[in-house]
């Protein structure tokens, strides 16, 4: 059994509740994608009227994928790079050749672990903060969507009530497109379109409406 986050938006908040689930063990795309749908299949049990959306290159829905931080982009960069490339360090940073490097090279660069304490993120020569927690991943994350996809294929977001990042580890790190799209969700919900927000205003929309404390829903079962 495996234990994986799985956001949605209740009372005009982002929340997240953790889910139990059959893993299933191996690197092939095959395998991820049963554990996807053992995922899945938890949170139909529990909600009969849910329809979850995994974000991720594994998806098998199509907008899934288009949704995958590999794959929007960004002035022609993906969103992992332009994430990546926006630390500011301690002792170093932004490194900004990490841009034109793969997605998985840029997140495995040794400068992004060598470098001291992570004191802010630079994009487009204004620094967002560390906290609030994920606002400069979700931030960009949305740019991003409003970039790299129409309005109609937005609005598909709107088709799905539950998100899901089958390789996302809070353990490990508190960024996740799963998140992302949940705010995705709400906010076409709320607006009927994808608006172009700026820095101070993300930031304060933010603070109003993510959560990172679990819902009190209970998924025993």
């Amino acid at each position: 059994m495996a234990e994986r986050p799985v956001f949605f938006v209740h009372q005009g908040k982002v929340v997240s509740e953790i889910y139990s689930f059959e893993w299933y063990s191996g690197f092939a795309v095959s395998q991820k994608q049963k554990s996807i749908k053992s995922l899945h299949n938890a949170i139909i049990k529990a909600d009969g009227d849910a329809k979850p959306l995994e974000i991720s290159t594994k998806s098998t829905e199509t907008i899934g994928v288009k949704l995958s931080a590999f794959n929007l982009r960004i002035n022609n960069h993906t969103l992992e790079n332009v994430f990546q490339s926006a630390k500011v360090f301690e002792h170093g940073g932004p490194y900004l050749d990490l841009l034109d490097m793969s997605p998985k090279e840029a997140k495995r660069d040794e400068r992004l672990r060598n470098s001291g304490s992570l004191k802010a993120f630079r994009y487009q020569n204004e620094d967002f903060p560390l906290v609030p927690q994920t606002v400069f991943y979700d931030f960009i994350y949305i740019t991003a969507v409003k970039k790299s996809l129409t309005e109609g294929e937005i609005n598909t977001i709107l088709q799905y009530n539950y998100f899901t990042d089958i390789e996302f580890n809070p353990a490990k790190s508190i960024n996740t497109q799963a998140r992302a799209a949940a705010i995705l969700k709400m906010v076409v919900a709320e607006y009927g379109y994808l608006p172009s927000f700026n820095k101070e205003n993300f930031i304060q929309y933010h603070k109003e409406h993510i959560s990172y404390v679990s819902s009190s829903f209970s998924t025993d079962f």
